[in-house]
């Protein structure tokens, strides 16, 4: 049977939408809305990250050039740009980050499991930061430096499947430690940060509620040796060690035992790491902090990808609905990429999407063998029964 409706628009039917419209109820998204639904803003916003439009006349002269292939979309007619500029300054972006956690659900069944490089069973999950930079004029909000502005993406990515499970987005100002001690782990999971992270009394924190962390060790940090242990023979580990931290500051907030091990990276220079997890193997603690890199990887794909450096709004609300739909369009994206057995990089399946979304194909036939033809299936006609 050929398809009834477009790419996008099976893209789509993956959003729970009951959720989607229990939240624009709670959020009062539609007050006043006066004919402009937040169907119609999340379509174009999608739109925007999908068809890499730059600009508001793209996303809606785009939309109405697509001749009648709307009302698939869930809406009837393109919006305009006055009404979509509107609605991005003044609907809460709450909306779209609440409507990013459903559809994050809906993505955790079709998760591939865990990395099989690593034994345990315990969440992986990294925590880090990003800079967007901003014109200062036109942001005068998010004032970062004396003629720049930037905005900064917190997030914890999860290392089954590669997914944002927490997004803070802030000024370029907030400091990285700061959303930190607002973050609350299962107990169990292992933490991974670089040194901008650091707090003594934090780590405290986590070693009493029965979380691991492991991090870089600050070249200042003053400690005392406990044990020196026996690095792993034919390894990369250069030391390893149970420490305390002694420095006066550090030992009032940070009382724990701690494993101090020195790592050669792929480059051979020596990277020192301090974890409290006491049960790891050393060569295992120095592949979850090489396993770091995954976020840096993921930061830099959807700056590629999506449209998240270039913005159509420029308050505060604009910009946050910008790049919660971008997230939104990355887990729909990742929800492809788990089902599909074609094999698809993230860039590829974007660029492919970009150029085939109104097009009339079955998703996931279309994801599995994207370049095959489909039948060219005849019209039925009546046959006359004389």
């Amino acid at each position: 049977m050929p398809a009834t409706s477009s790419l996008f628009a099976q893209l789509l039917q993956i959003i729970p939408l009951p959720a989607f419209q229990r939240i624009v109820r709670e959020e009062h998204g539609e007050r006043h809305a006066k004919g402009f639904t937040c169907r119609m803003q999340l379509v174009a916003m999608l739109y925007l990250q999908l068809a890499q439009a730059r600009s508001l006349a793209e996303i809606c002269d785009g939309l109405r050039l697509t001749c009648g292939k709307l009302n698939h979309l869930g809406i009837t007619t393109a919006p305009a740009r006055s009404s979509l500029a509107y609605a991005n300054e003044h609907r809460p972006a709450r909306i779209y980050e609440r409507l990013y956690y459903a559809t994050l659900a809906q993505a955790d069944a079709w998760r591939p499991g865990k990395k099989k490089r690593f034994r345990f069973k315990h969440r992986l999950l990294t925590i880090d930061s990003t800079i967007l930079e901003l014109c200062a004029n036109l942001f005068p909000w998010a004032h970062y430096q004396q003629r720049k502005g930037a905005a900064k993406v917190h997030l914890v990515l999860d290392h089954d499947g590669y997914l944002p499970t927490y997004v803070v987005i802030t000024d370029g100002n907030t400091t990285d430690i700061s959303v930190a001690r607002l973050l609350r782990f299962p107990k169990g999971s292992i933490v991974v940060m670089d040194r901008g992270y650091t707090d003594y009394a934090m780590f405290q924190a986590w070693t009493e509620q029965g979380i691991h962390f492991v991090t870089r060790l600050r070249d200042n940090a003053v400690y005392t040796v406990e044990r020196e242990l026996t690095p792993p023979a034919h390894s990369q580990i250069v030391a390893h060690q149970l420490v305390r931290l002694s420095s006066p500051y550090a030992k009032e907030r940070c009382q724990c035992l701690l494993r101090r091990i020195v790592a050669r990276d792929t480059t051979g220079e020596q990277v020192v790491l301090l974890t409290n997890h006491l049960s790891l193997g050393a060569t295992t603690v120095a592949a979850i902090y090489r396993d770091r890199w995954e976020i840096e990887i993921f930061f830099r794909t959807i700056k590629q990808c999506l449209r998240i450096k270039t913005f159509v709004g420029t308050s505060a609300n604009a910009l946050a609905i910008q790049i919660w739909t971008a997230l939104i369009a990355l887990l729909l994206i990742a929800i492809c990429r788990f089902r599909s057995t074609f094999g698809w990089h993230l860039s590829r399946l974007l660029a492919l999407l970009r150029v085939n979304l109104f097009t009339y194909r079955h998703l996931w036939d279309w994801l599995n063998n994207p370049f095959r033809t489909p039948p060219i299936i005849p019209p039925q006609q009546l046959m006359l029964g004389f």
